[in-house]
């Protein structure tokens, strides 16, 4: 049913998103990365290519300087030098578009990661290795979308070649009759411009793509309403539990504050529905102190219990009703009721033709 217990409707809280990031599953768009790099490397190639051909040039005068020289040895004798030449050449003809498109894929990738590390993903899993779970995989909307993308970029890259040749089939006949420098210089501006309008291309793809990645991860990443509840049960606790630990706590409480009420001095009660049992040491508190009050049923207990035990219980509603909503278990009485209580103890000592406790 729509709505049910069963369906993903729910956005993925946050304690998900950081179980499945610690897993590996982050949103990612390759294509954004072969767009970067795609990128990185044209300007590589744009500023790099003097610096290659170069290296190129020095290296072929350096061979064919070698052509009727040969030492006794033979070629053998001079094969160490030709190979550290051709190593030193290789690395400065593509050690900058190397590098320049390494850096650009590790940025693109921790940009959209933000910064993730992730071995989970790799590890081996016997799941993968599930014919039935390949096959569902290979018929799924996400292969379908993945064969759509792969056929509009080779359909793209297609044109825009075709397009490319078509344009400079007249530049190639005129080749034959430019000097080999100006001809090169040609071609290379052609080839840098032809793959920079397949980045252009490719720049809206990604855009794409990247909305797809977007929209597809939020989608896997949904809840049920029970995950959700689940997930709830295991940060805060089963409600029930905690209830039930909470009446505990109160119980424990409640009887603690009750066997405070014999060594009470007052209980000033309101006269069945607030209690509050005070009791006031002068070399001890520095004000009256609250060791137990109660509403209701409580309080019935608390006077209950002080008047098993000889502890005097004095009648005055707005006083009960403002000690039992200002003043805490255990804690001396606020200032402003300090007038109101102390005409209390003093009835309640003459009362009794004693004075104040002193210990």
């Amino acid at each position: 049913m729509p709505g049910g217990s069963g369906e993903k409707t729910e956005k993925a809280t946050p304690k998900k998103r950081r179980d499945e990031r610690k897993k590996g599953n982050v949103m990612m768009s390759r294509d954004v990365v072969a767009v970067v790099t795609l990128f990185a490397s044209y300007a590589a190639l744009r500023f790099g290519l003097p610096m290659m051909a170069d290296a190129l040039s020095q290296f072929t005068k350096y061979i064919v300087s070698l052509v009727g020289s040969v030492p006794t040895g033979g070629v053998n004798a001079i094969m160490p030098q030709i190979s550290s030449q051709s190593v030193m050449t290789l690395t400065r003809s593509v050690a900058l578009p190397l590098l320049a498109t390494v850096l650009a894929a590790i940025v693109a990738t921790f940009a959209q990661t933000k910064l993730l590390v992730s071995f989970e993903a790799i590890k081996p899993k016997f799941s993968k290795l599930n014919p039935l779970t390949g096959i569902k995989n290979l018929f799924s909307l996400k292969s379908l979308i993945e064969v759509l993308k792969g056929t509009l970029k080779i359909t793209i890259l297609l044109v825009l070649i075709y397009m490319f040749v078509r344009d400079s089939l007249i530049h190639f006949s005129q080749f034959l009759s430019t000097d080999l420098s100006v001809a090169t210089s040609d071609m290379k501006d052609m080839a840098l411009t032809m793959l920079l309008k397949i980045g252009a291309a490719f720049i809206v793809v990604s855009f794409f793509d990247y909305l797809y990645q977007w929209w597809d991860f939020e989608r896997n990443m949904r809840m049920t309403k029970e995950e959700i509840k689940e997930e709830y049960k295991q940060i805060e606790g089963d409600p029930k539990i905690k209830a039930k630990i909470k009446e505990a706590q109160r119980k424990m409480s409640q009887s603690r504050m009750m066997q405070a009420v014999p060594g009470a001095d007052v209980v000033i009660r309101n006269p069945t529905h607030f209690a509050v049992a005070l009791r006031y040491k002068p070399k001890k508190d520095i004000a009256p102190v609250v060791v137990a009050k109660g509403q209701d049923e409580l309080a019935l207990r608390i006077v209950k219990v002080a008047e098993e035990n000889g502890v005097a219980v004095m009648e005055n509603k707005p006083l009960a009703r403002a000690l039992y909503a200002d003043a805490q278990i255990d804690k001396p009485i606020p200032y402003e009721h300090y007038g109101a209580v102390a005409e209390v103890l003093v009835y309640i000592y003459k009362l009794n033709n004693k004075l104040p406790p002193t210990k």
